[in-house]
This record gives structure tokens, sequence and C-alpha cells, in this order.
């Protein structure tokens, strides 16, 4: 059991590095971009970190489409939450259709067959 919720955990982590990376800049836009650009990197550097082991812990237990899936999923919820606490973004009826879409993705994928 340990072994299928490390990478998950290490996803979620690696996850809200990802997001600050790629969005958290979106707040300042008045910042130089050459900054924006190496202040990602190395916000980059520490989701690898995270995200790397997640991967290598995970195939034990889950296959490469599985596990992508799942990164897919939490890259979703992190999102979310990003979207409406950190940017104050309203979060729509369509994004959660088609979030549910997804997961319909999830039981496709993770469906023995």
């Amino acid at each position: 059991m340990v072994k299928a919720i490390t990478p998950i955990v290490l996803l979620f982590i690696s996850n809200i590095f990802m997001t600050f990376a790629w969005y958290g800049h979106l707040k300042f836009k008045t910042g130089a971009l050459w900054a924006i650009i190496l202040t990602s990197w190395g916000i980059a550097f520490f989701e690898y970190c995270f995200q790397v082991p997640a991967n290598r812990i995970g195939y034990q237990t889950y296959n490469a489409a599985q596990l992508k899936t799942i990164q897919e999923v939490i890259t979703l919820i992190v999102f979310s939450f990003f979207s409406v606490f950190y940017l104050k973004e309203q979060f729509k009826w369509n994004y959660l259709v088609g979030f549910c879409l997804i997961v319909l993705a999830v039981f496709f994928i993770f469906k023995k067959w």
C-alpha cells in the first residue's frame, strides 16, 4: 500500500512546484522575461527532485500509462486550486465537465479488461 501511495504524494508535491514554475509569474506582469525564466527554472528544479523519484518508485506499482494518467489528474486538481486561490480566477462549470471526462479516462486506463 505504501508503494502505491508514495508516488502519488510525491507527484502532488512535484505538481505544486510545477504549477508555480509554469503559472506563478502570471501575477507579476512587470518582471523582466529573463528573470521570470530563470526563476521558473529554479522552481522547476525542485519539481524534478520530486517528479523523478515519483516516477521511479511509481513504476514498480503502475505502468507508464497509469503513471501519466495519475500525473494529469493531480495536475488538474493542483491547478484548479491554484487558479482559484492564487490567481483569483473563477472556476466555471464547463471546467468541471471537462475534468469529469478526464476522470472517465482514468476509469478506462485503470480498468482491467
